[in-house]
């Protein structure tokens, strides 16, 4: 019996050594995680950013820099999967 007993608190001290080390883990992830970006305020410049366009080339915003104005449309396709 003693032997039983020893057995369960090495299992529940490993276990929640084990839950501990994974919280520990999963906090500092989270700690070192991207930072949340900031909206642009009106009258502030965009940020420099590409994506791909519909026909798989990539558009970048500085291809636009110099005109007067320009127009970002972010548009999810009726055939995109949601």
């Amino acid at each position: 019996m003693a032997g039983e007993d020893a057995d369960m608190v090495n299992f529940g001290s490993r276990t929640f050594g084990v839950v501990l080390l994974g919280t520990v883990l999963a906090m500092s992830l989270v700690a070192i995680g991207p930072r949340p970006t900031r909206a642009v305020e009106v009258g502030e410049p965009a940020p420099t950013f590409s994506l791909a366009s519909t026909t798989g080339v990539d558009i970048s915003l500085n291809d636009f820099r110099g005109r007067k104005w320009v127009l970002l449309e972010f548009y999810g396709a009726d055939f995109t999967p949601t």
